[in-house]
């Protein structure tokens, strides 16, 4: 059986990873041109094609993941000059494994459907470790019939696969499960000034809570930077968390939901992003807190 023509757009820290097991797993894979150039001529020495465009790319794909930012990125691929809709394919389905608007992801699902294709948000939880390793989790918002047909491509790259509904439910999920994740992050830089401030190192706290109920796989590669300064425990930027808290407060406002805790979770991001270190990663809003509480820290 001739498996389906894959396009990927976007193959940075975790679309590498992915595009990478697609095409080893024998899909025919095309990519674009990507500021990671590096990633493109990997992908390309493993037997993608590169093209130089979305819409040529589009052209000669079945179904078309994409792996950006967010919904501003998505958006512009989609509707924008020499974008996905001029190209799209009678019957292609659009993958979105981007942690994206879903009050966005609704609309331009609307918009492909019209068009003649179909849409699918696919999400991904773990790390770019684990996307090398196709062991992603992924959270899938799609038709029955959408899903029966890209689930043999998500199983590639992803070890955990929920199908939720229709399409935007991925996304949502996406959006409270980063909330849980940066809750914890904003939880336990918070923790962490306090314990020091109070005569408690970290060393000290993590000896309680790691043997403890508390733990869990967030804290253990959050604890990573503070701990040993392994600056690639947990590769996720500080503005990407200030987006998805953004994202997040788009959604509460959307269905009418009380979210005062998010609100505060999301300015811990958001005050880190404004003094210039959105491109930090989560664990170093550890650094941030203790700072602001007049504590030294240490460089890595």
């Amino acid at each position: 059986m001739t498996k389906p023509a894959i396009g990927m757009i976007g193959v940075g820290h975790m679309g590498h990873g992915i595009a990478k097991n697609i095409v080893e797993a024998g899909y025919p894979l095309t990519v674009v041109a990507h500021r990671r150039r590096e990633a493109v001529d990997d992908l390309v020495a493993r037997g993608a094609v590169e093209e130089i465009s979305v819409k040529e790319l589009t052209e000669r794909s079945e179904i078309i993941h994409i792996c950006v930012t967010g919904s501003t990125q998505v958006e512009e691929l989609v509707r924008g000059p020499g974008g996905i809709l001029e190209g799209l394919q009678p019957d292609a389905v659009i993958v979105d494994c981007s942690t994206s608007d879903p009050v966005s992801t609704l609309a331009l699902a609307a918009e492909i459907e019209s068009a003649g294709g179909h849409m699918a948000d696919a999400p991904l939880s773990r790390t770019p470790k684990e996307a090398w390793e196709g062991t992603l989790d992924a959270m899938v918002g799609a038709s029955p019939e959408t899903f029966r047909r890209i689930k043999p491509v998500i199983e590639c790259w992803a070890g955990v696969i929920v199908h939720l509904g229709e399409v935007g439910l991925g996304h949502k999920m996406k959006l409270i499960n980063n909330f849980i994740g940066m809750g914890y992050g904003a939880l336990y830089a918070e923790a962490l000034a306090l314990a020091r401030k109070s005569g408690l190192t970290p060393e000290q706290v993590d000896s309680v809570i790691r043997p403890g109920r508390m733990s869990n796989g967030f804290y253990e590669t959050f604890m990573k930077w503070t701990l040993e300064r392994d600056e690639n425990a947990h590769k996720f930027a500080i503005s990407n968390a200030h987006k998805d808290m953004r994202y997040l407060n788009s959604l509460a406002n959307s269905v009418g939901a009380l979210n005062p805790i998010q609100s505060a979770v999301r300015n811990s991001f958001a005050a880190m992003d404004a003094a210039g270190e959105g491109d930090r990663f989560v664990p170093m809003l550890a650094d941030f807190i203790a700072r602001a509480n007049g504590l030294d820290v240490e460089g890595p």
